[in-house]
């Protein structure tokens, strides 16, 4: 048992992708080992095989018992819009709630946990804390007074965020949690236009790249959203 969750616990700390030779070198587990262990966790519904079957990520049960520990989950006309959503896309899609704290995940998507994005992580590192800091920095790059700011890479992030906010509609980043990944952040606006949510897209490379048609979804599902969240 104790190897299983030294296992579990390599794959939360490497992210989504790792694979099962990394997870053996890291823990100095012979190779079969490693497998059996990966196997078993997949079979149990603590990982899951990501998309290209190369690599493993968190599964539906460690998104259970976060959720023990988590906040309420959002109404039943929300969860009914994500379920929709998460039918049309091949990927992780998340709904994000923005407090004063920060970017917090309120809906992760049960079959594509959330890796790496929370917990801590600087806002620079995710396409959602990316999202934020675009919304705290003006047109001309300078951000609205928070001390965290003075940070001169959260400075760079902050108005590179806001000029892709600008331009392309969203955040997004890459490769900040798993090489060969990244994930785009969509607003959710009030009524006065405020962002009190995003929906977060988790996915390939290439798939964030050039989103096509799944960023039109994800934006109608915002609107979709907006009175519902607000």
């Amino acid at each position: 048992m104790h190897s299983a969750l030294t296992v579990l616990e390599e794959v939360a700390r490497c992210g989504a992708g790792v694979t099962a030779r990394q997870v053996s070198d890291n823990l100095g587990l012979p190779r079969a080992t490693a497998y059996r262990l990966l196997n078993l966790l997949v079979q149990d519904e603590y990982l899951v095989r990501m998309p290209d079957l190369r690599g493993f990520a968190l599964g539906r049960k460690v998104v259970e018992l976060a959720q023990l520990v988590a906040p309420a989950r959002p109404p039943e006309a929300v969860r009914t819009v994500l379920t929709d959503l998460r039918a049309r896309i091949r990927g992780g899609v998340h709904l994000v709630r923005y407090d004063r704290e920060g970017p917090r995940i309120i809906d992760p998507d049960p079959d594509f946990p959330p890796t790496g994005a929370s917990g801590g992580a600087p806002l620079r590192t995710s396409a959602m804390g990316r999202l934020l800091l675009a919304e705290r920095t003006l047109p001309d790059g300078r951000h609205t007074g928070d001390p965290a700011y003075t940070d001169p890479l959260t400075a760079t992030a902050a108005a590179e965020a806001g000029a892709e906010l600008r331009s392309l509609g969203f955040a997004r980043q890459f490769d900040a949690f798993s090489a060969g990944s990244g994930c785009l952040a969509v607003p959710i606006r009030d009524r006065d236009g405020t962002l009190v949510a995003g929906l977060c897209l988790a996915a390939p490379t290439a798939r964030i790249e050039q989103p096509g048609d799944h960023l039109l979804l994800l934006q109608q599902a915002a609107l979709t959203l907006a009175p519902l969240l607000a």
